[in-house]
């Protein structure tokens, strides 16, 4: 007999296979995953992961295994007698009452401190980080130092890092895979979280888990965990300061001028801008009615140190620096592709500037310049 005797079976196959060839193409190498954890708090709920799904896989082979015996043991034969009828089984119903019931409790129990361990203070030091949720991008307040990064967060390791969650707009969610679940960004609604790593000197991606518009796909951003306490300390002092002053008549002095008259409206530099933004918590109350009007609360991200970043426009490209050296091909340069078509880069984003071919040599090599 044919192993396939009508097309719908091979109609039935092939979308089988098709469905699974698409499933296995979430399955790249660098996708950040929930099952490699670096924290403490990563590893808690990978726990609770494994505990469930070990759980289920031995309820599962365990029914469909008695399910397949019983079909092949019972199965009628030719001649076979009427079975007899069995109308109840007291021993057997308390059996499939009692173990459902001690396997749901373990499984709450399980979930109840996975939930303790997210949502507890943890002991030890800790660091107060700022989050805000932008249409589309990170932005993050460090009070103690009184500065602002975006699209990178940067961590010391074996540190708690208790975060803040903010979004005047709508509603994001913050998402570490390797390092914490996730958590909402909700306006009007303050969340809060708290995780850390301890592995150092790695880059961990960050992802918005909420859909939050047309480029929700592209709200990226990474966490930098540094070698140690020192280094993070180095950088931090090293973003409090002022944005490097050119040397006059350079390339980057004229960049400088392009961006004073080009970039201002939505960016600002601390040592350039007018005002002094950045310096202070850019959204104290979760709000901003009119970012281009209240100081440090503008649309654009903060520029003053730019050319350390490897993240540009909320993670959509690399800031490939080696590729944007002035005097040089700008044809693989990215920051080069996001100022002279944002949005062919990222549709639907807040960037409008319109700098000329011959300008934006001198802009990249000012912007790449500010360590």
């Amino acid at each position: 007999m044919p192993l396939f005797r009508r097309p719908k079976r091979w109609l039935a196959l092939v979308t089988g296979l098709a469905l699974t060839s698409i499933l296995l193409t979430a399955c790249g190498e660098n996708s950040p995953s929930i099952l490699d954890p670096a924290g403490p708090i990563a590893r808690s709920e990978s726990g609770i992961f494994w505990t469930i799904l070990i759980i289920a896989a031995v309820v599962f082979v365990g029914v469909e295994g008695m399910l397949i015996y019983s079909t092949i043991r019972f199965r009628a034969r030719p001649d076979s007698p009427t079975p007899p009828q069995t109308h109840g089984n007291t021993t057997v119903e308390v059996i499939w009452t009692v173990i459902p019931a001690i396997v749901l409790l373990i499984v709450l129990g399980v979930t109840i401190r996975g939930i303790f361990d997210v949502s507890t203070k943890p002991e030890g030091k800790t660091i107060e980080v700022t989050a805000y949720g932008h249409q589309w991008w990170w932005e993050f307040y460090y009070p103690e130092y009184k500065m602002t990064t975006a699209d990178s967060l940067v961590i010391p390791p074996n540190t708690n890092v208790h975060v803040k969650l903010y979004s005047n707009n709508v509603i994001h969610s913050f998402w570490v895979p390797q390092l914490t679940g996730k958590t909402d960004v909700i306006p009007g609604h303050d969340n809060e979280k708290w995780f850390s790593s301890d592995k150092a000197g790695v880059t961990y991606e960050g992802i918005c888990a909420e859909y939050c518009g047309t480029q929700h796909a592209n709200m990226r951003f990474n966490v930098v965990v540094t070698k140690d306490n020192n280094e993070y300390l180095s950088w931090a002092q090293k973003q409090q300061q002022a944005a490097a002053v050119p040397t006059p008549g350079s390339l980057e002095a004229k960049g400088e001028e392009i961006f004073k008259n080009q970039c201002t409206t939505c960016h600002g530099i601390v040592g350039v801008s007018d005002e002094t933004p950045y310096l202070k918590d850019p959204n104290p109350m979760g709000q901003c009615d009119d970012p281009t009007k209240d100081n440090g609360c503008l649309i654009g991200p903060n520029l003053t140190h730019f050319g350390s970043r490897n993240l540009i426009a909320g993670g959509v490209l690399k800031n490939n620096i080696e590729a944007c050296q002035p005097g040089g091909d700008l044809s693989n340069c990215n920051l080069a592709k996001w100022i002279s078509n944002p949005q062919g880069v990222k549709p639907g984003n807040d960037m409008a500037v319109n700098v000329s071919s011959e300008d934006l040599p001198a802009l990249i090599a000012y912007l790449e310049s500010l360590k």
